[in-house]
């Protein structure tokens, strides 16, 4: 069964969708850069180790990644979620967990990359918004997509509204996203994308769609 560490720096509900959908891997801690994140009690009321590095009590930003990933290292995870984690990281940790490193952004990749999704989503007059989750790399939010969501913006929507359904998808997929990894199903090709393994039902019939347990 593999192991994975989610990181956050909030209320953590992408983290908490993932918990709640009992996937069949081991959630070995759940940490964050911030002690008074909302998220952190949440994943103790689940039993989960819980782990504080303060962005702040270090001299930079290489100081603090090599303190986080001297943590993350500790619990020896073979996935490292980013769940709301709202520190931009250095190209040397991106590096050290490069293939193993998963992050969910509240657009459509590559569109709307960086903060303040849905405001700029409703100022350019799109018709179709959502999330996406993706391997990171050392650009911001452009490493090999794995799985998207999309919702329609309405004429009556505000950053709020909009905001509250593309979060309900990220709480469909970032789950979904974590179980094909841990099951061997994605893998990333020499082109930067990513790949999915069919699955097959037991007397080899290829199921497409396939049928998650």
């Amino acid at each position: 069964m593999k192991k994975i560490v989610i990181l956050i720096s909030g209320r953590g509900s992408n983290m908490q969708s993932i918990l709640e959908a009992r996937l069949p891997l081991e959630v070995a801690a759940v940490i964050s850069n911030d002690a008074a994140a909302g998220g952190i009690a949440t994943a103790k009321k689940h039993g989960i180790v819980t782990r504080v590095v303060d962005h702040r009590a270090h001299a930079d930003r290489a100081a603090f990644d090599a303190a986080l990933g001297a943590e993350i290292d500790a619990f020896k995870p073979d996935l490292i979620v980013l769940a709301g984690f709202m520190r931009i990281l250095t190209t040397g940790f991106v590096n050290r967990y490069r293939g193993r490193l998963i992050n969910i952004h509240p657009s459509l990749l590559p569109a709307f990359t960086g903060l303040h999704t849905h405001r700029r989503a409703l100022e350019a007059g799109v018709k179709l918004h959502g999330c996406s989750v993706h391997f990171v790399t050392p650009e911001l939010d452009h490493g090999p997509i794995v799985i998207q969501a999309a919702v329609p913006v309405l004429a009556d929507d505000s950053e709020d509204t909009l905001s509250a359904r593309v979060l309900a998808q990220e709480h469909r997929i970032y789950p979904q996203a974590v179980r094909w990894f841990c099951e061997d199903r994605l893998s990333i090709t020499p082109h930067g994308t990513v790949t999915l393994k069919a699955v097959r039902g037991a007397d080899g019939v290829l199921l497409s769609p396939a049928i998650d347990s």
